[in-house]
């Protein structure tokens, strides 16, 4: 059997994750390296496999039956653009653009070119949150009612010295870690109406905030209280429970309740809590630990994405949803800013509607 020959666009981090666990699949392989860094392009040679400096050198080269764009954020619609027009399929690390407004030119393109987008919100493709996702479909706890989830992490001080960028106003907690949490909340709740948050700013004296708080309030009418900070000293993030990424030393705590009609659920602990009888504060309250698969979710992803680039499965993420989870967060951003409510419609699988262009755009300047 052919093997699915695919390149890695950006051989950073999360470039060389997606690289082994592509070289560890046994149905695909590494087409390519791009890397315009010389002395990790130097690096990537060692795999054996065709490096480029740039997108175009490669597409000039060989064709990929798909490609990874693990590149900064700012690069994405550029060279999303670029795999379109060559009709490649493409998985782009999330967030997928730097604005929704930007999203949309390249969901638009692949649309009419018909070449498909993943973005890679991987944790959608996790055990856990896949037998969430059933388990609420089932109604396992009711109608959800209102989630409480968090994002509070602490980033040391030299993780922005070698970055100077991450202190500016718009590179912020909100736009570079929100947008993990609130995908994973519109899987599991369905689409945003409304959002209002607050934001603080940063203690460290940086140009950008360091904590904001948003409520977000759900077409189905669930309401969400979510938070996330880079500067609070606590185990209750996603990163720091859910025992995915080995890079960050793991907790046994949740980050995610749910509370619903006739049980609660909370995650990744996957402990499912229902009353035997009737509801009733006064009558023992029990917890049933959830079974899951415990792929990698990367692998899992990559999986997934070979099936997508063989047209034998839709893309679990699609360039839309990553682009409606953007436009939720930069509705918080602009909640935070303004203080006041914003209304989201998801009118359709294309159009979207949220904060302005320029409300965007001032938030981010």
């Amino acid at each position: 059997m052919d093997k699915t020959a695919i390149a890695v666009i950006g051989f950073g981090l999360i470039g060389q994750r997606h690289a082994e666990v592509i070289r560890n699949l046994a149905h695909l392989s590494i087409a390519a390296i791009v890397e315009p860094n010389e002395e990790r392009r130097a690096h990537a040679t060692e795999l054996g496999v065709p490096v480029y400096s740039t997108l175009a050198q490669m597409f000039s080269q060989i064709m990929p039956d798909g490609v990874v764009l693990a590149t900064p954020t700012p690069l994405h619609v550029e060279q999303g653009l670029a795999c379109v027009a060559n009709h490649c399929p493409v998985l782009i690390e999330k967030p997928i653009a730097v604005t929704a407004l930007h999203a949309r030119t390249l969901t638009d393109a692949a649309e009419s070119a018909n070449v498909p987008i993943l973005v890679g919100h991987h944790r959608r493709h996790s055990g856990k949150i896949q037998a969430a996702k059933e388990a609420l479909v089932s109604g396992a706890i009711g109608e959800v009612r209102a989630v409480q989830a968090s994002c509070w992490l602490y980033k040391p001080n030299h993780y922005f010295q070698v970055a100077p960028w991450r202190t500016r106003k718009g590179a912020g907690p909100i736009s570079v870690n929100l947008v993990h949490d609130v995908d994973l909340l519109r899987h599991l709740c369905g689409e945003v109406s409304t959002v209002q948050a607050v934001s603080m700013p940063a203690v460290r004296g940086y140009e950008n905030e360091d904590l904001a708080t948003a409520i977000l309030t759900f077409q189905s009418g669930a309401v969400a209280t979510i938070s996330v900070s880079d500067s609070i000293v606590a185990p209750w993030s996603w990163e720091l429970t859910a025992h995915e990424n080995p890079v960050y030393p793991a907790t046994n705590q949740s980050c995610y309740l749910l509370g619903g009609s006739t049980g609660g659920l909370s995650l990744p602990d996957m402990r499912l809590w229902r009353y035997v009888a009737e509801p009733d504060w006064w009558t023992p309250i029990h917890a049933h630990n959830m079974s899951y698969c415990k792929k990698d979710p990367l692998i899992a992803q990559m999986e997934h994405f070979a099936k997508v680039v063989k047209g034998l499965e839709s893309p679990l993420v699609s360039g839309v949803e990553g682009m409606r989870s953007l436009q939720v967060v930069e509705a918080v951003a602009v909640s935070a800013d303004q203080g006041t409510a914003v209304e989201l419609n998801f009118a359709s699988n294309t159009d979207l509607y949220g904060p302005s262009a320029s409300e965007t755009e001032k938030y981010r300047q």
